[in-house]
Order: structure tokens, then sequence, then C-alpha cells
């Protein structure tokens, strides 16, 4: 059997709280001590949120495989990103310096990955007239909910590139996972046979004739 790229986690959670966050600071993996407002811990806790969002999708994706089978090729990747979204959590959550080369961490194989996957089903799609709003399935609505933290996500790692030191990978990983989320979103109404929900400017109030 080929050695795993990454050592399996070592965790043992007998007690949930400890009170040692209770002065508003929490530990590093390295276990230096930070302010819980600090950029990096409001990086990869919105990963984390971002990884809610697309458990979220991918609850709602399995319940629909029974209004179309190729939602089940969707889902198998949501659950796989999910997995990608906590080694990235992992690798924000350690300094650089103490990062093992065994860490959980993204890669290029991830990044790479995700093109494959979006210009396979971006190719199945029409062309956009206009652009999209979030809905007309329930599922179309989380990944664009998913999609928009994702940007966030995207927004405070390059920030906290700006003050520490940051795998560009964790940049360009959550770039293309938008940019899938906003495929992905498409192709699931387009196989569910649900008509997208397109901008129209004059919907608005002051668009509408008495």
């Amino acid at each position: 059997m080929p050695e795993p790229t990454f050592n399996d986690p070592r965790v043992a959670l007998n007690r949930i709280y400890t009170r040692g966050g209770d002065q508003g600071e929490t530990g590093l993996a390295g276990g230096q001590r930070v302010p819980k407002d600090s950029p990096r811990i409001e990086t990869y806790g919105t990963v984390d949120e971002l990884n809610a969002f697309v458990g979220l999708a991918a609850v709602t994706c399995g319940e629909e495989t029974a209004r179309s089978l190729r939602l089940g090729r969707l889902l198998d990747i949501l659950r796989r990103v999910q997995h990608e979204l906590f080694n990235l959590g992992s690798q924000l959550s350690t300094l650089p310096k103490d990062l093992h080369p065994k860490q959980a961490r993204i890669t290029s194989a991830e990044i790479e990955q995700l093109e494959r996957e979006i210009d396979a089903m971006n190719e199945e799609l029409p062309a956009l007239r206009s652009f999209v709003l979030p809905g007309g399935t329930r599922l179309n609505a989380e990944l664009h909910a998913a999609r928009t933290i994702c940007r966030r996500a995207e927004r405070l790692t390059v920030a906290l590139a700006r003050v520490e030191e940051t795998s560009p990978d964790a940049v360009r990983y959550l770039n293309r996972l938008s940019d899938a989320l906003f495929v992905w979103s498409r192709w699931a109404s387009h196989v569910m046979g649900v008509p997208e929900v397109l901008w129209e400017p004059n919907r608005a109030a002051s668009g509408q004739k008495d």
C-alpha cells in the first residue's frame, strides 16, 4: 500500500470546553497564543464557516439525487471539498515555520482538480446572456451562499498574506473553489431541469410601471 501523502490525525477530544479562551485568546497549532480576532483566526474561522455551508449543500444534493442521479457526481465532489477545506484550515492554523512536511495542506493537485471539474461541467452549460441570481432550487441557492463565503475567505487570506507569511496555494485554491461553486450551482439547476433565475434590472421597484 502506498504511503499516504499526509499524516493521519492525532486527536483526542475528551473535553469540549477548557476555559482557555475566556480571556479572548486561542492557540495556534504550534502552541502560540493569539487574539481570537487576529487575521489568521478570522481567516481559518471563515474557512470553517465555508465548510459548514458546503456540508449543507452536500446534504441537499444527496436528497436531490432521487430527482437526478447525475447529482451523485456533484455530491462526491462536495464531500471531497469538505476534506480539502479542513486541510486548508489545518494549514492556516499553523505558522509556516511550524508546518510539518506531512501535515495536511492544500497543494497544486487540489487546484488542478477543481480546474478540470470546472471545465468539464461548464462545457454542458449554455452561454450566459445575463447575470444569474441565487435561487430556483434550494441546492442552487446553497451553492451560491457557499460561493459568497468562499469569496470572503479568499479576501481574508489575501489580507493575511499582507501581514504574515501565507502559502500562495491557499489563495489560488479559494479563488478556484469560488469559481467552481458558481459553475456547480448552474450545473445543478441544469441537470435538475430547473431554469436559472436571471437578473432583470427593471424588475426593481423603480423599473415597475404603475
